[in-house]
């Protein structure tokens, strides 16, 4: 009579038992492609509100002095006095920053996930007929753009190139306007700002109208739709923003 097999199994290892502990759902969606893509599109959409807005607040220059200081008066003192003096201001620039952040990481992770899908690059130039030239340089504008971010930063805000900052006008206030001048009026700065700024708006052309794909919301239908909107919005942002150090170097503002 064959030997009776005991029914009784083995230990399993303490591996096996151990009940493996989830990650929280938006860590858990953020480690795949699609969660990346999300991320990147609403931190672009975030960015992009605040270059836009940025801009238009700029253009109170035209207006003199006395109305672009007020309007970084008016800034500093958001919420105020619900909040302290000026913190409402830095949590928006912390904000910022980590969008920034996370839009360069997805933007990364992604480039990553992407070789490893397909180590072997693209070998004719055939391959390349349907991207265009926003999307191929894509990188390399955003490096430079960040860079740009860097430099304004260090200029207009901290004045760690720019000595003109941390001065009053003759009202008292900040001297916003005298700091943008002086910064401009620098042709080495002022041809940085143009070209950084030509650049910036190529990866705003594209990241516009990458969004939409990046949603889900893409349908050849609104193509043309979305490219008026990503064209459009570019322009806006780099002759907006161009147009001032083009006024400083021809004596438009600062006289």
């Amino acid at each position: 009579m064959a030997q009776a097999v005991s029914s009784q199994r083995g230990p399993v290892t303490g591996t096996a038992m151990r009940s493996r502990k989830r990650r929280p759902f938006l860590l858990d969606l953020y480690s795949t492609a699609v969660g990346k893509k999300y991320v990147m599109a609403i931190t672009g959409i975030a960015m992009m509100g605040f270059v836009l807005f940025h801009m238009i607040g700029n253009l109170k220059m035209y207006l003199g002095a006395a109305d672009l200081n007020h309007y970084a008066k008016f800034l500093e003192e958001l919420l105020y006095p619900l909040a302290p003096h000026g913190v409402t201001l830095w949590i928006l620039r912390a904000g910022l920053i980590t969008m920034l952040l996370l839009h360069l990481h997805a933007a990364y992770s992604l480039t990553v996930l992407n070789r490893r899908a397909r180590p072997v690059k693209y070998q004719s130039a055939r391959d390349y007929q349907i991207a265009t030239f926003a999307s191929r340089t894509m990188r390399w504008s955003g490096i430079i753009a960040l860079a740009f971010i860097t430099w304004h930063l260090l200029d207009l805000t901290f004045g760690v190139v720019n000595d003109h900052v941390g001065t009053k006008d003759a009202a008292g206030l900040k001297d916003v306007y005298g700091n943008v001048v002086f910064s401009l009026q620098r042709v080495p700065v002022a041809i940085f700002y143009v070209v950084a700024n030509v650049l910036l708006g190529i990866h705003l052309f594209h990241g516009a109208w990458s969004i939409f794909q990046s949603l889900g919301w893409n349908n050849p239908r609104f193509n043309k739709w979305r490219r008026a909107f990503a064209t459009g919005f570019a322009a806006i942002i780099v002759i907006g923003n161009v147009s001032f150090p083009i006024a400083v170097l021809a004596g438009v503002v600062g006289n």
